[in-house]
């Protein structure tokens, strides 16, 4: 159970200090320029805690921990890459089929997003479990 804790909090950990860095420095003009018109006055810090808490939960479930027992970082890197290919493009191709005016660019944009945040937080919960395997031993 350790060891699925730890992978989680590595996973987290980078997920929000990247998507902090991405939305706070990089996103949040094109977001502005694109969806101004959508986008809230103050954003829901409560509904954002749980999209993260339960999507690191995903990563690891489907991405860290069935390869723990020493499955290679590419596989699990691979994995998470998927991962979050699927879950961005589910969102934004729902998007782009309901939604009137809804941007293909920043679908796009948002999908490679999510593929590499998702395989960068992959790669932080998989060292954090195999460097808490290593010290326990």
């Amino acid at each position: 159970m350790k060891r699925f804790t730890t992978a989680y909090a590595g996973t987290a950990a980078v997920m929000l200090l990247l998507d902090a860095l991405w939305l706070g420095l990089i996103a949040q003009p094109l977001y502005a320029q694109q969806l101004g018109h959508l986008l809230a006055d103050e954003p829901r810090f409560g509904v954002a805690a749980l999209f993260y808490l339960l999507y690191a939960l995903g990563v690891v479930i489907f991405a860290v921990a069935p390869h723990s027992g020493g499955a290679t970082r590419k596989t699990t890197l691979g994995r998470a890459a998927l991962f979050g290919f699927f879950a961005y493009a589910t969102y934004d191709l729902t998007n782009l089929a309901t939604l009137r005016d809804w941007p293909l660019g920043l679908s796009l944009i948002d999908i490679a997003w999510g593929t590499v945040i998702s395989t960068a937080s992959a790669a932080g919960g998989k060292a954090a479990m195999d460097r808490w395997a290593r010290v326990a031993g």
